[in-house]
């Protein structure tokens, strides 16, 4: 049987083995396995990727662990970067085990769970957290403060995906499986679920999206008026107010975008 077979026979009898697991977890840490992955037709989510990942934690057991000096308990080990990787991570910055960390990835003083995939020259910056599974583009820029929500459970469920060139400001949240498109521009404090609305207000009519930031959109926080008994009050949304110019897209250049709609970073 090949590796995915194995894996979904276990899922299935809940008859767990060791080494069917551990290959599935190595193939994650170095890239070979992605929890989703880009195809012609769209994302696609590798439900027996996730299978493996909640299999390990089934088949681990909570055991001291001393890095650094410091001394935790838990069942998944930190992962450890080859030097030759062109990775630069900066203490305390952490990635766990089963964490993919592409060619020219910094991370800063930020966390990196098991599953996720972080593509090349991209900056985790300081407190920033990718979540389990969560798919990281190339070239993209998580801010200070950036949480990028973990989706493991249940296998089918996508999870959060920010696609190549994405700039997120500082304290953005991205949950629930959002998909943030290629090059958009999020201001600070933009937060998102699969039910928040992001409305597109630049043209004569709003238009609505929920659970897509569109390709080079540029987004800030917003809300609008809803109805209750007791009243009307203000609920969250993202406001889409510009799209990203060709012209902002050199890396020297993103502030120009930044500074052409105020936005806060």
């Amino acid at each position: 049987m090949s590796l995915r077979e194995r894996i979904e026979r276990m899922w299935k009898s809940g008859d767990l083995e060791d080494a069917p697991i551990e290959e599935a977890i190595e193939l994650l840490d170095r890239g070979e396995l992605r929890v989703a992955e880009p195809r012609d037709d769209g994302w696609v989510v590798n439900e027996w990727a996730k299978m493996a990942i909640l299999l390990y934690f089934r088949s681990r057991k909570v055991q001291p662990m001393e890095i650094g000096g410091l001394r935790y308990l838990d069942k998944i080990p930190v992962k450890h970067v080859d030097p030759s990787a062109g990775v630069r991570v900066v203490p305390p910055g952490v990635a766990r085990y089963g964490a993919f960390l592409a060619e020219g990835v910094v991370l800063m003083p930020g966390y990196v769970n098991i599953g996720a995939w972080v593509g090349p020259r991209t900056m985790v910056d300081t407190w920033a957290t990718v979540g389990s599974c969560a798919q990281i583009g190339a070239d993209v820029h998580l801010a200070g403060g950036v949480g990028i929500g973990g989706v493991l459970e249940p296998p089918q469920a996508a999870p959060v995906i920010v696609e190549d060139g994405a700039f997120l400001g500082s304290r953005c949240v991205v949950t629930e499986g959002v998909r943030v498109g290629a090059g958009a521009v999020l201001s600070a404090n933009v937060s998102l679920t699969a039910s928040v609305p992001i409305i597109d207000v630049t043209g004569s009519e709003p238009l609505e999206h929920r659970g897509v930031v569109p390709a080079r959109a540029v987004v800030v926080p917003g809300t609008r008026p809803r109805a209750f008994p007791a009243g009307t009050y203000q609920l969250d949304c993202a406001l889409i107010i510009g799209w990203r110019r060709e012209s902002h897209d050199e890396r020297l250049s993103l502030n120009e975008v930044l500074r052409e709609f105020e936005l806060a970073v």
